[in-house]
């Protein structure tokens, strides 16, 4: 950092789900490292989940973790801090005890000589306590540019014309180029399910965006430059691309031990024959829909690895058949099933992976395109996953496989076809040629980088014409 340059200190609070602290966290560590301090604000879990701080940073006191205590809500289960921990029926509740942490906050602010809050959609609530204390804010989407200009300006956020489940299944009339992206009525109906009835996720997100200074984003306008354009022109006010924020190896939690029965069934494969399939912390399909996938990954004939989560299906009872009776048994040595935590980004990086069947979150998008590898879009239907997998198929870069867009239930004849074209067939040859060639931009640490000093500068110079009114 340039020594002329006074050093801010900057507070970061994200919302309470993995898929946003992280991000979060790799930000802050960039501005700790141009010599501003960070006080990056979470729960005790959360913080604990994260990974260890580089060297430099840990010896220089110039980033502190503020743990706030989660205050208690009736329907909350006891000790559950993140969205990872909980139904989606149960999220609702998370999201009032986040609201609760706005007094906490304010008076860590009020005691703090903080010059900025870098914060999320979540937060409503907390542009207007920084503005209060004379603090700028800028609100941090972890969505891409894509979906940002899909959810549109401030005031249609927080009560437009979009009042119905079925007026988000339609392209918007403000998106003004070409454009596939809206949501399947599964996936808004299913996201409903997580939203607080008394805020919903639209409204935190209007009013958010409505009082803060800036809004950044995690993406670039090399890979989506027309949604960049009409953003800016919707929102009013500065948006800023952070880049893509491509995680390293040196980011990710590490288990040798795990890591290595993995290696040894890969160094076994062909090179890019093996499919992994994970569909996130929080995606739960229904006992039928996870025989169906498992039905189709045993139709396509190929290698693959199945990261299933061994979680409730509904509160309370675990699916004992989770898997189909016999499964294992009969994809034995082709398959590898896995009912833990897995090295996601150390197995897309083998050389023995070649697709990627994914929720499409878009952190793992991420992960996956920045190591060329291809995709087949199974949308999780919460969130924006369902418009990730809709714009990743519009740039041919994956293939969607075909669900039922009332109700989202799909067969294992479709997975088992959708596998096969993106892997092996002729006509899935210019997909993975173009989930190849996005390496270019995905894991170009040097373009993201860029974004990052820009939006470091931005930060900076706002400071100082502030303070110079």
């Amino acid at each position: 950092m340039d020594n002329n340059k006074e050093k801010l200190h900057i507070a970061i609070f994200p919302w309470l789900a993995y898929g946003h602290i992280m991000p979060f966290f790799q930000v802050a560590k960039f501005l700790a490292q141009k010599g501003h301090r960070i006080s990056y604000i979470s729960t005790p879990k959360n913080i604990r989940r994260l990974p260890q701080l580089p060297a430099d940073l840990l010896s220089s006191n110039l980033f502190i973790f503020v743990q706030l205590a989660l205050p208690h809500v009736d329907g909350l289960p006891l000790e559950a801090e993140s969205t990872s921990e909980l139904p989606i029926q149960k999220v609702p509740y998370l999201k009032k005890a986040y609201d609760l942490l706005q007094l906490p906050l304010t008076h860590f602010l009020q005691n703090s000589d903080a010059n900025w809050v870098i914060l999320d959609f979540a937060s409503y609530w907390l542009p207007s306590v920084a503005s209060q204390l004379g603090l700028n804010s800028v609100c941090f989407s972890i969505f891409n540019a894509t979906t940002c200009s899909f959810a549109g300006p401030p005031l249609e956020l927080m009560g437009g014309r979009r009042q119905k489940p079925e007026d988000f299944t339609v392209v918007p009339d403000w998106i003004d180029y070409p454009s596939n992206v809206a949501f399947k009525l599964h996936e808004i109906v299913s996201h409903q399910d997580c939203m607080d009835s008394a805020v919903s996720d639209f409204q935190r997100f209007g009013i958010t965006i409505r009082d803060c200074r800036a809004f950044a984003v995690r993406s670039c306008p090399e890979f989506e430059p027309e949604a960049f354009s009409l953003l800016s022109r919707l929102l009013q006010k500065p948006v800023l691309p952070v880049g893509l924020l491509p995680p390293t190896l040196q980011d990710t939690a590490s288990d040798d031990e795990k890591w290595q029965v993995f290696k040894d069934w890969l160094d076994s494969k062909r090179e890019k024959s093996v499919i992994y399939v994970a569909l996130g912390t929080e995606v739960i399909l229904s006992q039928e829909l996870m025989h169906e996938l498992a039905f189709g990954l045993e139709k396509s004939g190929l290698p693959f690895i199945w990261v299933v989560k061994d979680r409730p299906l509904v509160e309370g009872e675990m699916g004992s058949h989770i898997i189909p009776n016999g499964f294992e048994d009969r994809v034995s040595g082709r398959g590898l099933v896995w009912k833990d935590w897995a090295p996601q980004l150390r197995i897309l990086a083998h050389s023995s992976v070649g697709g990627f069947l994914t929720h499409s979150g878009w952190s793992s998008v991420i992960e996956a395109l920045g190591l060329g590898r291809v995709l087949i879009l199974l949308s999780g239907a919460s969130s924006d996953t369902g418009l990730v997998a809709r714009l990743m198929h519009s740039k041919r870069v994956g293939l969607e496989i075909e669900r039922n867009e009332q109700d989202g239930s799909f067969t294992s004849e479709s997975v088992a076809e959708s596998i096969w074209r993106v892997m092996v067939s002729p006509e899935g040859q210019t997909l993975r040629a173009n989930a190849w060639a996005m390496r270019e931009v995905f894991c170009n640490i040097d373009l993201h980088n860029k974004y990052l000093n820009e939006f470091t500068h931005f930060i900076e110079s706002e400071t100082a014409s502030t303070r110079s009114i």
